[in-house]
């Protein structure tokens, strides 16, 4: 049988269309888009803690009362960390502010927000931080949650090499040693670990503070830490993500706990356990959707963007210790892209004081 050479031609043209479809799909596929962070970027989510860092109400005090002499102002209370709603997320503005003047420092071109932390962060100011700290009403205060995020901004400070930093370092030391030791007196007595998506979430605290210690050197916290996540989770089995998320997680409980391992544990060992304690990861056809928002004004519902940052954390910490689990990566860079486009000083206070903060904490691993 004889082919004209038109069909023939037409024939092996469909071909290579086919061919380059194929390679089209396939690169689609392949390729991630990655939000980075970009100047501009850097300088809308430096904007959110700049602007509530001194807006001292609505507060969220969170403390016992004893007695009505208790009964203060936040600013007279925690004159360093008084603003931005609650104590957590004045520290961690503080970080992010910290973060991205290092990154950035045309962003503080004129040296006001330096003016501002070197009137807040001082030694005089530490020292009734601390106090309340010592308090024996508020033993438990901001366990672990804001005490990590204090590690973590002392952290940022003790990698700078800037002479207000190491100032500022030196002024939040003694609180930082304070609750360095309430951890380590805290974990023995923890017997099990707290599961939740919020603030109270034992990995999340633990995976800060560990971060913490390996960059300052404190190995006595380091060990302590690595202990205690080892009783605490080694065990665990057939985590279900299909329990997840809940209505005002900005955790996940799972995800959590397998980037923590990540960092306690060798890569075979860590390869094992997370095969026995998220198998599902290691389906080919995993997907995970964002959570969504649907009310942005609600304090607890907007928790829900923040869970689609730090599941991105959790996914790219993942990959580290495991290469093999590459697509891991788009699913998190889908997560920030999903809720990058709702940082901005116009969102509702609810979230606008906070939020920026855990979108640098997603992009910052890069």
């Amino acid at each position: 049988m004889r082919i004209s050479t038109t069909i023939l031609g037409l024939v092996l043209i469909s071909g290579i269309f086919s061919s380059c479809q194929s390679e089209t799909v396939k690169k689609e596929k392949t390729e991630i888009e990655k939000t980075h962070l970009t100047a501009t970027l850097a300088k809308d989510i430096f904007a959110l803690p700049i602007h509530c860092l001194q807006i001292e109400y609505p507060n969220k005090l969170g403390q016992v009362l004893a007695s009505e002499v208790d009964l203060k102002t936040p600013k007279v209370l925690r004159p360093v960390f008084y603003g931005c709603y609650d104590w957590h997320s004045s520290v961690h503005g503080y970080w992010s502010i910290v973060k991205l003047m290092k990154q950035f420092p045309e962003l503080d071109a004129n040296g006001e927000v330096r003016k501002v932390l070197n009137q807040h962060i001082t030694a005089d100011n530490v020292i009734i931080e601390k106090a309340f700290f010592e308090d024996k009403n508020n033993l438990g205060f901001e366990r672990t949650y804001g005490w990590a995020w204090l590690f973590k901004l002392q952290e940022e400070l003790h990698t700078w090499n800037d002479p207000d930093a190491k100032r500022w370092e030196q002024a939040l030391q003694p609180l930082v040693d304070l609750l360095v030791q309430r951890y380590k007196e805290y974990l023995p007595k923890q017997l099990y670990p707290i599961r939740t998506g919020q603030h109270d979430n034992t990995a999340f605290g633990l995976s800060l503070s560990l971060d913490y210690a390996r960059t300052v050197g404190d190995k006595s916290f380091e060990e302590v830490i690595k202990e205690h996540s080892l009783r605490y989770y080694k065990q665990d089995v057939n985590c279900n993500l299909a329990y997840e998320p809940s209505g005002n997680d900005f955790l996940s409980p799972c995800l959590e706990e397998a980037f923590l391992m990540s960092k306690v544990m060798n890569k075979q060992d860590y390869n094992a356990w997370l095969k026995t304690f998220m198998p599902v990861l290691f389906d080919k056809d995993f997907k995970l959707e964002p959570a969504v928002v649907k009310d942005r004004t609600d304090g607890k519902l907007v928790h829900l963007d923040g869970l689609n940052y730090s599941r991105a954390v959790c996914l790219k910490g993942i990959v580290k210790q495991i290469p093999e689990l590459e697509a891991l990566k788009a699913i998190a860079e889908n997560h920030i892209a999903f809720s990058i486009g709702n940082i901005s000083a116009k969102d509702d206070y609810m979230g606008s004081h906070w939020l920026g903060t855990f979108a640098l904490y997603a992009l910052a691993g890069e």
